[in-house]
């Protein structure tokens, strides 16, 4: 499953999973090394509680791509502003 760094609140870290969900918050200290808002980790789940296994680098790589692809059409397909320049 995968879990999402949404925001920071202070010390700590909201994660979404959205597989099931849930929220998962924990200290800014207990992320790994690298992390950043919109990071995508592996998570798995022990009882009732989320655990993040590592940062899935992939998965990052793909939707950082899908997100380039999305701003290249939108950017071919405008006409440029209707407002006219002073």
């Amino acid at each position: 499953m995968q879990g999402v760094l949404d925001r920071f609140e202070g010390n700590l870290a909201v994660i979404l999973i959205e597989e099931d969900k849930a929220e998962l918050i924990i200290p800014k200290e207990k992320l790994p090394e690298g992390s950043h808002i919109d990071t995508i980790f592996e998570m798995e789940k022990q009882n009732s509680s989320y655990h993040i296994i590592a940062i899935n680098t992939e998965a990052e790589k793909r939707v950082k791509e899908k997100t380039t692809d999305l701003l290249a059409q939108l950017r071919a397909n405008s006409t440029g502003s209707k407002f006219k320049k002073n």
